[in-house]
């Protein structure tokens, strides 16, 4: 598969900024505007530390010979970039997470109250919904666009690239079906405009005080198509799971890393005596789990995605209502003409395909015993 979300060759041969000594800027859009530059993932400015970013998945000073930040000037920064509601939440909760739009571009902000002081975090959006050929996302991904119902779950930790394959996603419905669309986020990241489709996006905290709550209301908003950006709490995935059985298509996210431990995690938030219930209410209503993570390239230049995808099948469907999480790696090798790949498997054909060291392969990988023999190391 191709470089998730790729920057250009020659983009990434772009070299960072001199180390030359810097003073601590006057705005948080500066240092902003500065990781768009160089194709970073994350600023991080937090007080006794020297500003940094997260470029290609390394956490790095931005300068080498940059000022450390004080209380102050962390005090100032936020100060100059905080609206009236954002700084009156910061005060009662101690911390803050908002969609921060500027003329350049939109960010994830997160702000929060620590020992030393004010710790602010960004995460650069990258504003064009990119397709899913842009991504190089395989076609078996399309048909999980194409149902009418269900429960599509896109799966990994954080920084893997979920919001990016999910926008993907509703990118293709957006422009090749003709329904209604509900986005539900914390907060928004990917604008969408009306293609084919009707689009509506909410954010969490600003149009709505819970993503369960954004669920109930959405029911009664005659939605084709829901997209709920993280699947948290017990209500919420109670909730969409309800959905997906009466005739909505929904999309969510869950900070799982493989497609049996994504079922785990959904049916291990339900007590005991509901399990077997929603066994059977999963089982009829999944469509498919993508689970992904971002690999170092072995040139150094990136990233390159890693990619699980379990399709549901009567087998799948069985072993989900029996509790056999365990047997679905198995189904999964056997489920190659439906698309189905393993993390493990993408992972060695990435290596084979020298996109990515044996060492990386190894440290990604769900059994690691396996995959040693398997590389040979």
């Amino acid at each position: 598969m191709s470089e998730e979300y790729a920057e250009h060759q020659e983009e990434h041969e772009q070299e960072a900024p001199p180390a030359e000594r810097v003073h601590t800027l006057g705005h948080v859009d500066e240092y902003l505007r500065l990781g768009q530059e160089y194709h970073c993932s994350d600023i991080h400015l937090a007080t006794s530390s020297k500003p940094m970013w997260r470029r290609f998945g390394q956490l790095q000073t931005i300068w080498e010979n940059a000022d450390v930040l004080t209380k102050a000037d962390c005090e100032r920064l936020v100060n100059g970039f905080l609206g009236e509601k954002e700084m009156r939440r910061l005060k009662e909760r101690g911390d803050i997470d908002f969609a921060y739009a500027t003329p350049f571009g939109r960010f994830r902000a997160s702000v929060v109250k620590q020992r030393l002081g004010y710790d602010m975090v960004f995460r650069i959006i990258n504003t064009n919904v990119r397709t899913m050929a842009d991504l190089g996302l395989p076609n078996s991904l399309k048909p999980l666009t194409q149902y009418h119902n269900g429960l599509v779950l896109v799966t990994g930790s954080v920084g893997s690239g979920k919001s990016t394959t999910l926008a993907a996603l509703m990118n293709e419905i957006n422009h090749e079906r003709n329904d209604h669309i509900i986005t539900l986020e914390d907060p928004i990241e990917y604008v969408f405009e009306s293609a084919s489709c009707h689009v509506n996006q909410r954010e969490v905290h600003t149009h709505t005080e819970s993503f369960a709550a954004a669920l109930r209301g959405a029911l009664r908003e005659d939605p084709d198509v829901i997209m709920v950006g993280e699947m948290r709490d017990l209500e919420t995935i109670s909730l969409a799971i309800t959905a997906s059985e009466t005739g909505h298509l929904v999309l969510g996210t869950l900070h799982t890393g493989s497609a049996a431990r994504t079922l785990d995690r959904v049916l291990d938030v339900f007590p005991t005596d509901q399990r077997d219930q929603i066994r059977i209410m999963v089982s009829e209503s999944l469509r498919g789990i993508v689970s992904q993570q971002l690999v170092p390239r072995a040139d150094g230049n990136g990233r390159v995605l890693a990619m699980e995808l379990l399709v549901n099948t009567p087998a799948v469907a069985n072993c989900i209502r029996e509790g056999k999480t365990f047997m679905l790696p198995g189904i999964m090798q056997i489920g190659k003409a439906l698309g189905m790949i393993t993390m493990d498997d993408s992972l060695k054909d990435l290596y084979a395909a020298g996109l990515v060291t044996a060492e990386d392969a190894l440290f990604r990988a769900i059994d690691q015993e396996q995959m040693r023999k398997d590389l040979k190391i």
